[in-house]
């Protein structure tokens, strides 16, 4: 098991990108049901005290996820992942947006390209993630928002499901 694990979060507004790099003390298989099976993304894709709930999830290229983030007050936040590239256990890419309930992407805030890349090494798992934005505005509106705060949040969530079920 190794102690500090990498979490690095970089901004390029010269790109619109986001870069994260993230290790997990878990095995790849197990990181990657983590980003792609709908029952483990549910538990920990939402900052606390927020839930994440999927209405739909289908995962194959073409296919899509619609879900909401959920306060405890009952707001909902809805948004979508559009999957456009899965090569498994090494790679997913996928466009993703802010929604309606019923997957109406908002034209504005839609086309966010995702590119998540999965390695491991002697049991670390690293994840790299970059977020291309189609504008500087979008990018600089989510960083007002507090995205890196509540990504940072949601990367604690997956470190305790991951070790709970590398535990099982």
């Amino acid at each position: 098991m190794k102690n500090n694990l990498i979490f690095e979060f970089n901004v390029d507004k010269t790109t619109n990108t986001i870069f994260i790099i993230r290790e997990f003390n878990a095995e790849l298989s197990l990181v990657w049901d983590a980003f792609t099976k709908q029952e483990i993304i549910d538990q920990w894709g939402a900052p606390e005290p927020w839930i994440s709930k999927t209405k739909s999830m289908d995962f194959k290229v073409g296919g899509r996820r619609l879900y909401a983030m959920c306060s405890p007050e009952g707001q909902e936040h809805w948004s979508t992942q559009d999957y456009t590239s899965i090569t498994p256990k090494t790679n997913l890419k996928y466009l993703s947006g802010f929604a309606d309930k019923d997957g109406n992407v908002h034209p504005e805030f839609s086309g966010t390209e995702n590119d998540v890349n999965f390695s491991e090494t002697n049991g670390v798992t690293t994840v790299r993630i970059s977020l291309k934005y189609k504008t500087l505005a979008n990018l600089e509106r989510m960083i007002e928002r507090g995205f890196r705060e509540g990504f940072t949040l949601t990367m604690i969530n997956l470190e305790k499901i991951l070790t709970n079920l590398s535990a099982k």
